[in-house]
């Protein structure tokens, strides 16, 4: 997913450990990918971030307030978010989800 060979279940994983509010080396001790990894996980992940909450609310039973809470927590500790990731983040929060056609369109 994301052009990375990571599984939807590590991605799932990954997410779960940001909505717990935790940081990079945590989530890297945890999951077992290296930090750089990670970081890179999360950068794609914000890029992606509407078909991310999409998958985190369908998958992992994440509710939109989890979700916003962790777009705060990733919008705070991030230390250079680009203009793109903050239009990405913005948009995803306060329960803006993508339908499945504009998913398509991605």
């Amino acid at each position: 997913m994301y052009h990375r060979h990571i599984s939807e279940e590590d991605l799932i994983l990954v997410g779960k450990l940001l909505v717990e509010k935790m940081g990079n080396r945590p989530i890297s001790r945890v999951t077992g990918f290296a930090l750089d990894t990670v970081r890179g996980v999360i950068n794609d992940i914000i890029l992606h971030a509407a078909e991310f909450n999409a998958l985190m609310i369908g998958k992992a039973k994440v509710g939109p307030v989890e979700l916003d809470e962790m777009w705060l927590f990733v919008k705070k500790n991030k230390r250079t978010l680009t203009l793109e990731q903050e239009i990405k983040i913005s948009k995803a929060m306060h329960g803006f989800i993508l339908e499945s056609s504009e998913i398509q369109s991605l």
